[in-house]
């Protein structure tokens, strides 16, 4: 494996990856936590990029559980989505062992593209009334957040497209959707083990990572009460596009 702390490349998009992810972790919202691993990857094979910024996330999962200690949770949004999360993240684990770096580039592209697509979507057309729980519903988004969050890290979508409409109280959902993500990154501490993608050198470059990190996510909350909403979020899903663009015909161009 090439030694990525001697590689400029490394730096030029993971620093930026990091920051992005840290201020969405920081309270800017799950856009920007997109962006990492569709970045990442354009310099280094997508499942690498995702194993370098797990033990980050952890490290992040840590401080957002303590921050949330004292916040009531909805446990039957746990229960609903766990077991399908965990699903999700076996197919991706599936998919990561079977498949060619190329089309695991070509997943992650689609993934990105689907997220931007999505927020157009909720943007003009609008959101659907609350509704109430719902196990099947929340097994398959529960599944379908697994594999996203395996494959690129980006579970937050899926995520919402079950717990939004639940209309719940701003604080109980971050509470919750902080719980779960805890936990869904810890299970995918299993299979990349596995894998072999948490060898020293992976971590060696999580750990160079980290300081970085926790600099963006306190940054985070600076950031989300200096910028507007409309404006933040345009911008964030446009770089998201973009990346998901050039993904996508480069794996496209290597599978056909």
């Amino acid at each position: 494996m090439t030694d990525l702390l001697h590689n400029p490349v490394f730096y030029a998009v993971a620093v930026p990856a990091v920051i992005l992810i840290g201020l969405s972790k920081g309270g800017v919202g799950g856009a920007l936590g997109v962006v990492g691993v569709p970045l990442m990857a354009l310099a280094m094979p997508p499942v690498q990029a995702a194993a370098i910024l797990l033990p980050i996330l952890i490290l992040m999962d840590v401080a957002a559980l303590w921050s949330w200690r004292n916040t009531s949770r909805d446990w039957r949004t746990f229960r609903n989505l766990i077991p399908g999360a965990i699903v999700g993240i076996g197919i991706g684990w599936l998919t990561a062992a079977v498949v060619t770096e190329a089309a695991v580039k070509l997943i992650v592209g689609v993934i990105a593209f689907g997220f931007v697509i999505r927020w157009f979507w909720q943007k003009y057309a609008g959101r659907d009334h609350p509704r109430g729980h719902n196990a099947l519903a929340g097994a398959f988004w529960g599944m379908v957040s697994g594999f996203t969050s395996f494959v690129a890290h980006a579970g937050g979508p899926p995520y919402q497209v079950y717990a939004l409409p639940l209309g719940q109280d701003p604080k109980v959902y971050t509470a919750t959707n902080v719980v779960c993500f805890a936990v869904v990154n810890a299970v995918k501490l299993i299979p990349y083990f596995a894998l072999g993608e948490l060898d020293t050198g992976n971590l060696t470059a999580a750990t160079v990572l980290m300081p970085i990190a926790f600099a963006a996510t306190v940054a985070g909350a600076a950031v989300i009460k200096r910028m507007r909403a409309e404006v933040f979020y345009p911008i964030s899903y446009g770089l998201v596009f973009l990346l998901s663009l050039k993904l996508i015909w480069d794996g496209a161009l290597a599978v056909w």
